[in-house]
């Protein structure tokens, strides 16, 4: 995977980078938001409608895949960029979050994870060797080493033991990485996924285990599950201080607006949630001087659009009043433009964190952003366990 990461400056005042990511189906610019198409799809939108937001990137989950619409399906189809009509780059999680949330539903052992399907209580194998299979069919360009993502809070004891395992898993899926043909012609770039909780000692050692792997690129697992955002902005400044400077850092489930700039500036790459679309189709919509629940009573008569610095199709076109009047009709179009707007939103977040980065001021960049855009609480929320995008 020679060439994969471009690391194209720093900041001189925040440790904020400018990069590019290079795989076969396009470039990606970093620090990148990539929304999250768990079954295939970005919940509501279009391809076309999210390459007009301008996303370079989305992602797909093995787990969700692998049940429906089946392996089979995926192969016959020519993979999921075909299947889903998405022809920029794709990131498979490898199901590992999914599995684990399961919790009375699965067993670990050694060799992987035996679990019942949320859909119907069919029971299935997890280990690393078939997820990497899985994800091979599917196609994605960059793939996940399976990993147990421990939860907040968790003992010391559980989470040194949880490290142990997912050292071990990550081994095994470099193995088959680096054995396996990729089934469509394209290179497949594996991620290892560092865990150790909220344990600097056990995050520090994770990260060092991964590194030794020498994987084209590393993500940041196990936060955004309800600790303190505190706590979270520490654990990821920890790690992103062992993972190599030329290898993308991906900080996954993450985030909220205030989180992404956070964690630009302790040095992450990549970044992806279900908040734009998941709150989205509550009527929440993100603007630049912060979040507001447009379907609430104080828009009945507001004719203005969600945001006016914003160009996307639901603030060119329609006003608070008109959306918040689709939502107490309950038409579908509602959630879409929120949700296609919050998209945009995160789009134009990203372009302008890469600017201020460019020209080496994202420190003075950041400052300015929270004149306007208010902090919400102190707490990260927990990621969407089996609920789609």
């Amino acid at each position: 995977m020679n060439g994969f990461f471009e690391r194209i400056t720093t900041d001189r005042s925040t440790r904020a980078r400018l990069g590019r990511i290079h795989t076969a189906h396009g470039d990606i610019d970093t620090p990148v938001f990539m929304p999250v198409g768990t079954q295939g799809t970005v919940k509501s939108l279009s391809p076309d409608e999210l390459e007009a937001a301008g996303s370079q990137i989305i992602l797909g989950n093995t787990y969700h895949l692998y049940l429906r619409p089946g392996l089979e399906i995926l192969r016959k189809a020519g993979g999921l960029h075909r299947f889903a009509s998405w022809d920029r780059p794709i990131l498979t999680d490898s199901g590992g979050f999914q599995v684990f949330s399961l919790a009375k539903l699965r067993k670990i052992h050694e060799n992987g994870v035996v679990f019942q399907s949320h859909i119907d209580g069919s029971y299935h194998e997890f280990t690393p060797e078939n997820v990497m299979e899985m994800q091979r069919i599917i196609g994605a360009d960059i793939i996940m080493a399976f990993d147990e993502c421990t939860p907040y809070p968790a003992t010391e004891g559980y989470v040194a033991e949880s490290n142990t395992l997912t050292y071990a898993w990550a081994q095994r899926c470099k193995k088959v990485w680096q054995e396996m043909e990729p089934e469509y012609g394209h290179p497949q770039a594996l991620f290892g996924i560092v865990q150790g909780g909220t344990f600097p000692h056990l995050r520090k050692q994770s990260a060092e285990q991964l590194v030794s792997l020498d994987l084209p690129g590393y993500a940041i697992g196990g936060l955004s599950v309800g600790e303190p955002k505190e706590l979270m902005y520490e654990m990821t400044g920890l790690v992103t201080e062992y993972l190599p400077e030329d290898k993308p850092r991906y900080l996954m489930g993450v985030g909220k607006p205030e989180d992404i700039v956070e964690a630009v500036a302790l040095g992450v790459d990549m970044f992806d949630c279900v908040i734009p679309t998941r709150n989205g189709r509550k009527g929440q919509a993100f603007t630049w001087q912060g979040p507001l629940t447009v379907k609430n009573a104080s828009f009945k008569e507001d004719f203005r659009p969600i945001d006016e610095r914003c160009g996307c199709p639901a603030c060119r076109r329609f006003s608070r009043a008109y959306i918040r009047h689709l939502f107490q009709a309950q038409e579908i179009l509602g959630l879409r433009l929120v949700s296609l707007h919050n998209i945009w939103f995160y789009q134009d977040l990203m372009t302008a964190i890469r600017q201020a980065i460019r020209d080496n001021r994202f420190e003075a960049w950041r400052r300015e952003f929270y004149r306007s855009y208010p902090v919400e609480n102190n707490s990260t929320d927990v990621e969407v366990h089996l609920d789609e995008s």
